[in-house]
């Protein structure tokens, strides 16, 4: 049930004044939901004074544990492996974890306050008062995941498109923008465009949040159940735009909270079709081009020479586009080519591994990383900037050279 917070309020200090508490009673436990704006320095100061106003036996943050690792040490991304990172697969998603850091850095230089400030100012003051903190919300990878893939294809190029303008846009961003994300979530602000506009992207960064934050704290509060010193008042310091929604669902939710939290924590698989319609791409250039070699061994020559100009003149463009090494601009020249017949590492990632091996990142690329992709020039000017560019360069430029060497070798046939 949700208790009104009128005896509270009247009570309460200066900087818990005008914040907006929900709390909410379930199964024995009292949830005192704290609504924060993550730009604020009065959020800040309002969840400081919520911990010495009154008594809790945990803190629960919107955090998850990547994002609460690099508030507890800024300097944990200077650890990448960048090899690992293309190997597996991640350098997209590193990327854009990465573009999502400069629109925080510019709030963060335009407002004078660092966002996520209040969180992290619950973690320290539950730690000063030896308080079990509850880290509740899905891994932020997770998230932006689901919320690719919740979208259709036309829909990403614009996800894209808004990622980077995010980069080259040096203009100060509006103030409005500034009190949408103090009233907001700093995902949905990214996005907000979008987010606005699509029901399942809107559910993927928000909606989707809310259950499995509700469900984590339901998951917390039974394991604690069973221990010597159970937690009967939790302080849940959250995003104002959370508020409502998570307010609601620790009131009605009624799944079982580890399957709902498993449920939400789940990638979905990708769409087959897009990967289909590649396979099929392919199949019907190769049969075009074995039909050139049964028609005329000069025409079929042509072709099979078209395919390699194509493919690899597209991925090399892509690396040089990107500034590359003349070795990492041969190595996608060769890999975007022979594609079909290697699976596994895709050009993009063997034209990048070939930047990194070549020229190194250094320390100072490490160190100055944040500060340097604020500026579009800095994605050139830094190795590990320029290393993940790279990799995205060469992979566009590997999808546009196989259709466009389909078009042309179906044209010579005609």
């Amino acid at each position: 049930m949700s208790v009104p917070d009128t005896d509270s309020t009247l009570s309460a200090p200066p900087a818990l004044q005008d914040q907006p508490v929900e709390r909410v009673i379930r199964g024995g436990v009292e949830y005192v939901v704290l609504g924060t704006a993550h730009v604020s320095r009065s959020s800040m100061e309002a969840v400081e004074a919520m911990l010495a106003h009154e008594s809790f036996d945990a803190v629960a943050v919107e955090l998850c544990e990547s994002r609460a690792q690099g508030m507890r040490d800024p300097e944990a991304f200077k650890q990448m492996d960048l090899f690992k990172v293309i190997r597996e697969g991640k350098a997209g998603m590193v990327a854009a974890s990465l573009v999502l850091s400069t629109f925080q850095k510019r709030l963060a230089d335009q407002s004078g306050i660092q966002p996520g400030a209040e969180m992290k100012a619950a973690m320290d003051g539950a730690e000063q008062r030896h308080l079990p903190l509850w880290l509740i919300d899905r891994e932020v990878g997770t998230t932006l995941k689901r919320a690719w893939r919740s979208v259709g294809f036309w829909q990403r190029f614009g996800l894209l498109g808004g990622l980077l303008a995010s980069v080259f846009e040096r203009e100060q961003i509006e103030q409005v923008e500034i009190e949408k994300l103090k009233q907001g979530d700093l995902l949905e602000s990214a996005f907000s465009e979008f987010a606005s506009e699509s029901k399942p992207l809107y559910d993927s960064l928000i909606g989707e949040r809310d259950a499995f934050m509700a469900a984590r704290l339901r998951q917390e509060s039974a394991r604690s159940s069973t221990s010597d010193t159970p937690a009967r008042r939790v302080l849940v310091v959250i995003g104002a735009g959370h508020l409502k929604g998570l307010g609601e669902q620790l009131r009605t939710q009624q799944d079982d909270p580890s399957a709902k939290v498993t449920e939400l924590a789940t990638t979905p698989p990708k769409a087959r079709w897009p990967k289909w319609l590649a396979v099929a791409l392919v199949l019907l250039v190769f049969a075009a081009i074995a039909y050139a070699f049964h028609r005329n061994t000069a025409l079929g020559a042509q072709a099979l020479r078209d395919w390699v100009l194509f493919t690899g003149g597209f991925a090399a463009l892509g690396a040089l586009a990107a500034g590359g090494h003349p070795l990492s601009i041969v190595a996608a020249f060769i890999a975007a080519p022979i594609k079909p017949f290697r699976p596994g590492i895709p050009a993009g990632g063997i034209s990048a591994m070939a930047e990194a091996w070549v020229r190194r990142p250094r320390v100072v690329d490490f160190d100055t990383l944040r500060d340097d992709i604020v500026h579009w020039s800095g994605w050139w000017k830094n190795r590990v900037a320029r290393t993940l560019l790279n990799f995205f360069l060469v992979s566009v430029g590997t999808i546009i050279g196989e259709y466009s060497a389909g078009i042309h070798i179906f044209k010579s046939l005609v």
